[in-house]
């Protein structure tokens, strides 16, 4: 039977750096993987990042839905529609908002019979785990029905923050295995069982955060950049963009992560979606933005 691994996590714990590393473990071992990504706005950006190790009709991009609620029935029959294949695993990136519960709870009815039934994987920021104020619920919430939860971000954070976010995790999980980022093998995830967890219930109401996109100059100049990515609203909280940067003949990916800090990765593949800026959370305005780039 196909393996269906969900990853779910905080924005910026490290979701689509764990698809990667996923999507070449097992290609390593002749597996053949199916990508799903979930977004606000423009999925097929991050799409875009595997196409260099996965045909065009491998990797599906899902937008401007949620899979726990609005796009769990999208979801659930683009997951119906995978082709077979030997040696088959799907792995789902939910965004960074997902009621994990509750997409569990949903997504495993009405699938068809050759898929085994969804696993979720979590990732967690070490560093910055229950330190998000008001947004501890869902971040809390996005590992009690993990089966496997994996800590990333350890190279800033001693050995006495690691064993108290175990500890934490295990409060509310005690059944996942956890491990460190180091230590996850692909063939592991298919050995794994649904948790048996019992979540407790949240408003996810509260998590469904504004977005938007607006197009970016192309190119644009590293100083403009800047000052649109520290001129936001403190209640941001996510920002991805792609563009060419002063005077480079190559596109670069722009992205913020939850605590500001900004990482700037060189971009492989075509960008079918033109210059963009997205931006998710509180506050998302296509018109602040636009005045920002201005």
């Amino acid at each position: 039977m196909e393996s269906i691994i969900v990853i779910v996590g905080f924005l910026g714990a490290g979701k689509t750096t764990l698809l990667k590393k996923l999507v070449k473990d097992s290609l390593a071992v002749k597996k053949n993987p199916f990508v799903i990504l979930n977004d606000y706005q423009n999925a097929n950006m991050d799409a875009q990042h595997f196409l260099d190790t996965l045909e065009g009709d491998h990797v599906k991009a899902m937008s401007g839905s949620c899979i726990c609620c609005s796009g769990v029935t999208e979801l659930r029959s683009l997951v119906n529609t995978i082709p077979e294949r030997e040696n088959a695993i799907t792995l789902v990136e939910a965004n960074g908002t997902t009621d994990s519960a509750s997409l569990m709870g949903f997504l495993g009815v009405g699938l068809k019979e050759r898929f085994s039934p969804p696993v979720q994987v979590s990732v967690v920021d070490v560093k910055h785990w229950q330190k998000r104020g008001i947004h501890n619920e869902l971040e809390s919430n996005q590992i009690q029905v993990s089966s496997l939860i994996i800590l990333n971000h350890l190279e800033s954070v001693d050995s006495e923050r690691i064993d108290f976010v175990m500890n934490e995790i295990r409060k509310l999980n005690p059944y996942a295995i956890i491990k460190k980022w180091n230590e996850v093998e692909v063939e592991e995830l298919q050995t794994l069982i649904p948790s048996t967890n019992k979540a407790q219930k949240m408003d996810h109401a509260k998590a469904h955060w504004s977005s938007c996109s607006v197009d970016l100059p192309d190119p644009i100049s590293s100083k403009k950049m800047k000052y649109v990515l520290e001129n936001l609203p403190e209640s941001i909280l996510r920002v991805k963009g792609c563009t060419r940067l002063d005077e480079d003949e190559h596109y670069s990916f722009i992205e913020m992560v939850p605590s500001g800090d900004v990482f700037v990765k060189p971009y492989h593949g075509d960008l079918i979606t033109g210059p963009k800026l997205l931006v998710i959370g509180p506050g998302s305005d296509p018109e602040l933005l636009e005045n920002l780039l201005k």
